[in-house]
């Protein structure tokens, strides 16, 4: 079918070719003030830049025009109801040609916007005036161009009634030539008059730019705590035989108040479908299961269904329905595994042997990622079936959302055609804007980035991967400030695959550093359960866990590691409430990098103005992290206090939301940062 394809292209472009049309004049590019580089926006506008409901938006443009005449540039919005908003810019590093006004986007639905440049014609005469009128060149012509400019801007209805009677009045003073030239002249530049043609200046040769659009989709979508789960494991008991009895769902939902109160809001489950029997997996990933071995959650479909079937062992649909109500109940969402895979079990390889990929020898293909082998697992081969492939999924994802599931972690997205994924979410979206993707992506940039560009709304990263201060300070900058218009990360710290070196050696600081991280640097954040247990021992020569959950069985005791003080819980729940209370830590593009004169010790910042938070007043963060989990630090760190909305030279309060220390901080501060105690200062900011 392939083949067939490519001849076709083939053929197509040998044909003769339609002879081209006959050039017409040459029509510019450009408009009569260039407007370039507009942001937030994907590919030149191909797909629509992506925000949440109450992020901030920094919108920017380069604007300029010949010469040294002044220019002004408006955001001109239009919300998804279609009532248009105009916001004025303000220029940025001297120089740049850079504009930028940040905006709160609340409403859910598909904005557009444009930007609009323009001469500024009062701005253009007042830079002129004034270096003109006191150095006594051409005065009288200088008063005579502010004279007629107020009086057109009086004219201006849209003005209220007080600022055009004022700009009246100054006109007439300005023509006063009774009046000494200094009155005359500060008649047409007092305050009140540079703001009102600030506000609404005097425009001519406006140029609009090209329209661009962003998606702001719920809260959730780039907002959120995740905490996950194997329902199997809680309330698991191991028999007297050795055998196990499965956890349920009803035995798993007496989790939930726990997990609430660490202030964690979405619950993640593994699949909760029926597992094959076919070449299970036993312990650590091996090849001799026993009878009583549960086998890979990932490994789905059997006699009992496939993935639209409950595992027998947890219940039923009416046990599923109590546990999302229980977790309703409980202030927490639940998110599905996505995972389109199947065991050899599974009623798709009997019913559509079309929908996989058949080697020579006649056996359909395990998947692999190698050295890895998954001979329990058979991937999907979209291009045999693309269409009816496509809508069986489609009717998976509707029959889990019918149940009451808002929320999808897809498994390996990066190993199925983009286009499709494009095509679910966007079809699943149009009817149901409030279903959220996210992608387990570890894979390659290209790849990664593209799935946020299709429609995923939060992706995996490489954030396990970076540990030092020097891979985070550009891991974390390219997140805020590089990709922050399509790809919303969620910095989940381990995954049942993932326990790095950094975890596995570094012991408890380790544990709080990379947590205290995750749960700042990024509005979403993640831990797989036994994170809070420091569970640090791999499998020898892997990344994964030693008696991996993914196998097996593994209820936990948190309330006796809590009464013992081996419990990262209380950690995680100061987290989770300093991020409750700072709104500038569930922002994503206000990450401002500052400077240490240690190489380990992170320093970096969140700020958001008071006309952004529900308070009125300005919320500012600042976090210092000894990345070193085996060492104490002592460095001074050096702030960027303009970063955190302050004047520079400015001293001010810091409180540790750690311990509760406070110290009266200013630009260069020096910091002690001992990781077998405290790795980690989450500093709240307070104007003296």
């Amino acid at each position: 079918m392939v083949k067939n394809a490519a001849t076709r292209s083939v053929a197509a472009a040998t044909e003769a070719a339609p002879s081209a049309p006959e050039p017409g004049p040459y029509e510019p590019l450009l408009g009569r003030i260039p407007i370039l580089e507009l942001s937030p926006q994907v590919d030149e506008g191909l797909w629509a830049a992506a925000a949440f409901s109450g992020e901030v938006i920094p919108f920017r443009a380069t604007a300029f025009r010949e010469g040294h005449d002044k220019i002004g540039v408006d955001l001109i919005l239009l919300d998804p109801a279609g009532q248009q908003t105009e916001h004025h810019m303000h220029p940025l590093t001297p120089g740049t040609d850079r504009w930028e006004v940040e905006v709160q986007l609340d409403q859910t639905g598909l904005w557009r916007y444009r930007v609009q440049a323009y001469a500024d014609e009062y701005a253009t005469w007042h830079h002129n005036a004034e270096v003109k009128v006191p150095a006594g060149i051409d005065v009288e012509l200088m008063l005579r161009m502010g004279h007629d400019l107020l009086v057109t801007a009086s004219k201006d209805k849209r003005r209220s009634t007080a600022e055009r009677r004022h700009l009246s009045e100054a006109a007439k003073v300005v023509a006063d030539t009774t009046r000494t030239v200094d009155e005359r002249f500060a008649a047409a530049v007092d305050d009140r008059i540079r703001q009102v043609l600030t506000e609404r200046p005097v425009v001519s040769l406006p140029t609009l730019s090209a329209t661009r659009a962003i998606q702001v989709e719920r809260t959730r979508a780039g907002v959120g705590s995740w905490y996950e789960f194997f329902p199997r494991s809680e309330g698991a008991k191991q028999l007297p035989d050795g055998s196990w009895k499965s956890g349920t769902f009803r035995t798993a939902a007496k989790r939930l108040p726990e997990v609430a109160a660490m202030g964690f809001d979405v619950v993640y489950l593994p699949p909760i479908h029926p597992i094959g029997r076919t070449f299970r997996k036993g312990p650590n990933n091996t090849l001799d299961a026993g009878e009583n071995d549960p086998g890979s959650p990932w490994a789905i479909g059997s006699a009992e269904g496939g993935h639209d079937a409950i595992h027998p062992d947890l219940g039923t649909e009416k046990d599923f329905a109590f546990f999302l109500g229980k977790a309703k109940q409980a202030g927490l969402e639940v998110a599905l595994d996505l995972a389109l895979q199947a065991s050899p079990d599974h009623p798709w390889v009997t019913e559509h042997p079309e929908w996989f990929t058949t080697l020579p020898d006649g056996t359909i293909a395990y998947a692999e990622n190698p050295p890895k082998k998954y001979q329990d697992i058979y991937p999907i081969n979209f291009d045999n079936d693309y269409e009816g492939l496509r809508q069986e999924v489609l009717r998976i994802v509707r029959h889990w959302m019918s149940l009451g599931v808002r929320i999808f972690r897809v498994d390996n997205p990066h190993t199925k055609p983009l286009h499709f994924w494009e095509w679910l979410i966007h079809t699943v979206n149009a009817t149901d804007p409030d279903v959220v993707f996210l992608a387990e992506a570890f894979t390659r940039p290209a790849l990664l980035r593209t799935l946020a560009k299709a429609g995923f709304q939060q992706s995996y990263t490489y954030f396990t991967w970076r540990n030092t201060k020097e891979e985070l300070e550009e891991f974390l900058d390219s997140l805020a400030h590089e990709t922050a218009d399509y790809l919303r990360p969620n910095l989940f710290v381990n995954t049942p695959d993932i326990l790095t070196e950094y975890l596995q050696f570094g012991g408890p600081a380790a544990f709080k550093v990379r947590a205290a991280i995750a749960a700042t640097a990024a509005p979403t954040w993640g831990v797989y359960s036994g994170y809070e247990l420091f569970e640090n021992v791999a499998r020898p020569g892997a990344e994964e866990y030693i008696d991996n959950e993914k196998y097996e069985y593994r209820p936990r005791d948190y309330a006796k590691a809590q009464a013992q003080g081996r419990s990262l819980a209380g950690y995680l729940t100061m987290l989770n409430r300093a991020r409750s209370e700072h709104p500038a830590l569930r922002q994503l593009r206000n990450l401002h990098l500052h400077h240490s004169e240690d190489d380990s010790v992170l320093v970096y910042s969140k700020y958001l103005d008071g006309k952004f938070t529900r308070t009125g007043k300005p919320d500012a963060v600042i976090v210092v992290a000894n990345v070193d989990p085996h060492s104490v630090r002592e460095t001074i760190v050096h702030l960027d206090v303009t970063a955190l909305g302050l004047p520079a030279g400015s001293q001010f309060e810091v409180k540790d939301r750690v311990t509760g220390q406070r110290w009266t901080w200013g630009a260069d501060d020096y910091v002690r940062l001992d990781a077998f105690t405290e790795p980690v200062h989450i500093l709240a900011v307070r104007p003296l």
